[in-house]
């Protein structure tokens, strides 16, 4: 046989081969890959975009009280835990749980009849030393007796009434006297129970009038004055608007949290203020005036500023209203309510609810059937 004229080709030149097909086919799926992609890119900026449920409501003026918010504790005007400075046994108790009790009045009886005893006697040695001691000036002044014994007559009737004063001391210790007039508490104290010194014994709170205790950053502390407006709430009674007056600001401000401790006074001649309670505090600071107000829910808050969506009216008969966003500056909040400084004018409609599908252009489909909370002064409501 006879050899062939050609040759085989090299090894290197299958692998070109090989490699140069195998780049040709990437550069066509790559190529087919990013011409679907930019295809269905412009097919879905052709799709129309869904419209979107939306609640509005028109921005308005409305009068506005500043206020300055916070959370208080109330306090009575006088209040404690009544104890004796004795121990002994009780042999009365002269009031009932909750009882409103006079200053002075007795609420419990220790046994006394020893010291009781013990004060008769001294009353008694106390009208003797008297006697002695008148004797004993009419026969100074007549000079029958010296003066020395005139001295010793004078200083035993002083030293018989400090006996006597001593002994009425410790018969008063037997009894417990409302220091204050004002609410008992729970008693469960009965007769026949010993009590030790020092041991609480019954509360007493005088509910009328009652203190509300908050603190203000040092920062709003130029807006306070004494006999301010103060309105206080209770989750207790959250039907209920407490008037009260800003009657005291500490003098100092606390060097650990740089805020002032504020007192405010309030009218309870019905009782339905509690000492402990907590209580919202609104102060009223400045002059009222009018304000551009929204509903909280229409501020979308982002960290690069708040902004609302604008309802922007059709262009064409057939078309839907359409969303536009706004950058905004918003002020004070008043319950449900936010005031607007700055971004939106009055009678501009606004998306309140539904704005988290919403971008530039959105079709919009309004029904304002159900609003979101709008109120200045919302109360609590329980289901």
């Amino acid at each position: 046989m006879q050899p062939r004229d050609g040759k085989k080709p090299s090894t290197t030149k299958r692998m070109i081969i090989m490699l140069v097909s195998i780049g040709l086919l990437l550069t066509v799926l790559i190529g087919w890959n990013v011409m679907g992609q930019v295809m269905m890119k412009k097919a879905a900026q052709n799709m129309p975009v869904p419209p979107q449920t939306v609640t509005t409501a028109k921005v308005g003026y409305e009068s506005w009280q500043p206020l300055q918010t916070a959370v208080g504790t109330l306090r009575a005007n006088r209040g404690s835990d009544l104890a004796f400075d004795v121990s002994g046994v009780v042999t009365t108790v002269n009031l009932k749980s909750g009882d409103d009790v006079k200053q002075g009045d007795v609420l419990v009886q220790l046994r006394d009849e020893d010291d009781v005893a013990n004060l008769r006697q001294a009353e008694a040695a106390a009208a003797l030393a008297k006697v002695t001691l008148d004797r004993a000036k009419r026969q100074i002044d007549a000079k029958a007796i010296s003066q020395a014994d005139y001295d010793n007559a004078s200083a035993d009737f002083k030293a018989k009434q400090a006996s006597v004063q001593h002994a009425r001391a410790i018969v008063a210790k037997k009894q417990l006297r409302a220091p204050f007039s004002g609410r008992a508490g729970i008693v469960t104290l009965s007769p026949g129970a010993f009590v030790n010194a020092g041991t609480p014994v019954v509360t007493l709170q005088q509910l009328d009038p009652i203190h509300a205790d908050f603190t203000v950053p040092q920062r709003n502390l130029a807006a306070l004055k004494v006999g301010q407006r103060i309105t206080l709430r209770t989750d207790a009674h959250p039907d209920r608007t407490f008037e009260a007056r800003l009657s005291a600001i500490d003098p100092k401000v606390d060097g650990d949290t740089r805020n002032v401790r504020v007192e405010a006074t309030a009218s309870n001649d019905d009782g339905l203020l509690v000492p402990g309670m907590f209580a919202n505090v609104a102060i009223d600071v400045g002059e009222q005036g009018r304000q551009l107000t929204l509903p909280q829910t229409a501020i979308t808050f982002n960290p690069y500023g708040e902004t609302v969506f604008i309802v922007k009216a059709p262009a064409g008969k057939d078309e839907k209203p359409t969303a536009q966003q706004a950058f905004v500056t918003t002020g004070p909040t008043r319950g449900d309510q936010i005031s607007i400084l700055t971004g939106i004018e009055e009678g501009v409609e606004v998306v309140t609810s539904g704005q988290l599908k919403l971008k530039n252009g959105t079709p919009l489909i309004v029904d304002n059937s159900r609003q979101p909370a709008n109120d200045a002064n919302p109360k609590p409501q329980e289901h």
